[in-house]
């Protein structure tokens, strides 16, 4: 059975905070690393987040819900242990590397557990299967991305 709860609407404010987190994160992880191809890889990331956010919020608003999505206090944080790992980091673009990997981990997990409510409806259940592939699919080439690194 179909349902839009309270506590279905904040589980998909967190994920719609988190993407905005990985947004903004991207967006700096880009900037701070002079690998051309990484730096493309970071800048598409960020777009990516952004189509995510826009999506999921025109599926929420159908139900007349609407929230702040300036950012999380934890990703907030995130961001500001890239910009010290970049200051303070022999090897940043590793660091980034791994940062990324993690924040896709996390957003994956978030999306797990909201895609596991039995009430879920149809068409947020669609949106989240497409933006759970696609960070599927990033999350595998970001971690080929390391191992080219790690062998260069």
């Amino acid at each position: 059975m179909e349902k839009y709860t309270a506590h279905l609407n904040n589980k998909l404010n967190h994920l719609l905070e988190r993407i905005h987190d990985g947004e903004k994160g991207f967006r700096k992880a880009s900037t701070h690393t002079d690998h051309q191809f990484l730096r493309r890889y970071f800048e598409k990331k960020s777009l990516e987040r952004e189509k995510f956010s826009q999506e999921l919020n025109n599926v929420i608003n159908t139900y007349e819900v609407h929230d702040d999505h300036s950012g999380s206090i934890v990703g907030a944080a995130h961001r500001t242990w890239m910009d010290i790992k970049a200051l303070f980091s022999f090897d940043n673009d590793e660091s980034m590397l791994e940062e990324a990997i993690n924040g896709e981990k996390v957003l994956l997990e978030d999306y797990n557990a909201i895609l596991s409510e039995d009430t879920l409806p149809i068409g947020i259940r669609a949106v989240l299967l497409s933006h759970k592939e696609l960070i599927e699919n990033g999350l595998s080439a970001i971690k080929k991305l390391e191992d080219l690194r790690e062998n260069a």
